[in-house]
């Protein structure tokens, strides 16, 4: 789709979708680099790709569709196969008479649509898209969940009942059609929906399937028990496991690659009283480009990770239950970090992203690997940074603590509710506070929230009996105050002022009104102050104080300022926060 870039600068200005201030200095660098305005334009934020991509579709006399919240028929979407629509990116959407309607990122590839004409018998409408919208409706080719199940199931009833079956059957019942792609549509469309687990739950008369999404488990389908035994089997057979052993639990990893994507899936077997539970953990290792804004750090807290970590030696901590992204920021922050000039290992349990340049330990405490033994070990590889997926233990912490004294940047994780709590933790651990006070650089605790689904949140305003009841949880005169300072707010705004936004439901979000996640933080910097007050055995709460008077941001503060951004609701805070 050709363009002259001086085409779209004047139609924006002559259309006051951009005045020629803000816009002059982008065309004059498209120019001269020979690059297309409107690409530049939505990678400065001035512009996003829709209103790009409308102005085009404009100026070229084209007509636009968005279809990311389009629902097309499946007579009209069928009339292009699905290999053709995802190799060429065109989607049918509609009809009139004997023109179809075909959405397309090149409306001027005529060779496509001769053949379009061809292959459907009728006349051709383009209309000019996105790249996101015809993603977006190329996932409507999949079929419901409920609607696949319900052919395969047809076919697999007939096989009988797989709790009868002897263990010699087991190869062939995981290499049967109907099992194999029972378990590929399952795999299939946890992808599609995001999901970051699968559980397989037997039960005394079907077999559960749910799905992880955002956090928070979903049943997606009920089985019937007779395809249990082919389930498991064939999922024994992908992650190379024992197909005989019902009796122990068992791990293992398999890989589904295609172009859209590239998963890596964890998987763990444990039997209970039906039968044996899996559960399978999705990890997306096609997925790039995570830095700490994108993750939700901001402000004074992100400069002050970015200063801590590039230290040559120290530790650096990230704290959190279990599930609240702590391993994602240790790999963002190695990520960061990855360069030619450092030797970067790692000792995790278990590996769950394979990293380029990165040297990636895994822990198996059955033949003596353990945490403690492999951080012994890494220290004679001539390392300059150090990934420990946990410390769990005393002598752990202390190897950990002598590596951050003796030249060397250590990341890790611990489990505990808050930043400053990690410090009477590690006293707990039997280290000396004067230790922990000279190698601890900075602690981070962390929680995920769910994103509110921008097409459905709906505003509104808190009134007095709600902002009562809030008061009871929270201090909220002191969070107004932060709000404030970080000028999320204007000063003197009451909290009855403030347009927040709650969850809606629509198509996009499966109906939860929610899409995605996204963190919260707590920033501890270590201090000369809080050094003092480590040494002299303070409580978590006197160094908390502290830490807020020097400026920290609380957890909950932030989770408040992301709410009043809009990325989250109020309900969402509560659920993460509240102990």
């Amino acid at each position: 789709m050709k363009i002259e870039n001086s085409q779209l600068y004047d139609y924006l200005i002559e259309n006051k979708i951009l005045d020629e201030q803000k816009i002059a200095p982008i065309f004059v660098h498209a120019q001269r680099d020979n690059k297309q305005l409107c690409e530049l334009l939505i990678e400065e934020n001035i512009l996003d790709e829709i209103t790009c991509v409308k102005s085009i579709a404009a100026v070229l006399g084209y007509p636009f569709v968005d279809l990311t919240k389009e629902t097309i028929s499946g007579d009209i979407l069928n009339l292009i196969p699905e290999q053709v629509a995802k190799k060429s990116q065109v989607i049918a959407f509609g009809k009139e008479g004997d023109t179809l309607k075909v959405a397309m990122k090149d409306p001027e590839d005529l060779q496509m649509i001769d053949f379009l004409k061809k292959k459907t018998d009728f006349d051709i409408m383009p209309y000019v898209t996105t790249v996101d919208s015809i993603q977006t409706a190329l996932k409507q080719y999949t079929k419901s969940l409920k609607v696949e199940f319900g052919e395969m199931l047809d076919d697999s009833d007939s096989d009988g009942d797989g709790e009868q079956n002897q263990e010699d059957d087991l190869v062939k019942m995981a290499e049967d059609l109907p099992i194999v792609r029972i378990v590929d549509t399952l795999v299939k469309h946890a992808i599609l929906d995001g999901a970051s687990d699968i559980h397989i739950e037997p039960q005394e008369k079907n077999v559960i399937v749910r799905y992880r999404i955002d956090g928070i488990l979903r049943q997606a389908m009920t089985l019937p028990r007779t395809a249990l035994s082919g389930i498991i089997a064939r999922i024994k057979v992908l992650s190379n496991l024992k197909l005989d052993e019902h009796r122990l639990p068992q791990d293992g990893r398999f890989k589904m690659e295609s172009d859209e994507y590239k998963i890596s899936f964890r998987v763990s077997i444990l039997p209970v009283f039906d039968g044996e539970k899996v559960v399978m953990r999705l990890l997306d290792e096609s997925a790039t480009g995570l830095t700490l804004e994108k993750m939700g750090l901001h402000g004074e807290a992100l400069e002050a990770i970015q200063r801590e970590i590039r230290k040559p030696n120290g530790m650096v901590l990230v704290t959190g239950p279990t599930g609240s992204g702590k391993t994602t920021t240790l790999y963002t922050v190695v990520d960061i970090l990855n360069s030619p000039e450092v030797n970067i290992s790692t000792i995790e349990d278990p590996v769950e992203y394979r990293m380029d340049s990165i040297n990636q330990t895994q822990v198996i405490s059955k033949i003596g690997m353990t945490f403690a033994a492999g951080l012994r070990s890494l220290l004679r590889q001539d390392p300059d940074i150090i990934m420990v997926g946990e410390i769990r233990d005393k002598e752990t912490l202390e190897i950990a603590i002598h590596a951050a004294m003796t030249g060397h940047l250590v990341l890790s994780t611990l489990h505990t509710n808050s930043a400053a709590g990690a410090i009477p933790r590690m006293v707990d651990m039997g280290v000396e506070p004067f230790l922990i006070a000279s190698t601890t650089n900075i602690i981070i605790a962390q929680r995920l929230v769910r994103r509110l689904c921008v097409e459905c949140r709906e505003a509104y305003k808190l009134n007095a009996k709600e902002v009562e009841t809030l008061s009871k949880n929270y201090e909220v005169n002191a969070i107004l105050e932060t709000l404030y300072r970080m000028d999320a707010l204007k000063s003197g705004t009451k909290w009855t002022d403030v347009e927040l936004f709650r969850p809606g439901g629509c198509s996009q979000c499966n109906g939860t009104g929610y899409k995605g996640r996204g963190g919260i933080y707590e920033v501890f910097d270590i201090t000369e102050e809080i050094e003092k007050l480590i040494t002299q055995n303070a409580t978590s709460d006197a160094m908390e104080r502290k830490a807020r008077e020097d400026g920290m941001v609380t957890m909950v503060e932030d989770g408040f300022f992301k709410v009043v951004q809009g990325f989250t609701s109020v309900e969402e805070v509560m659920r993460v926060t509240q102990e």
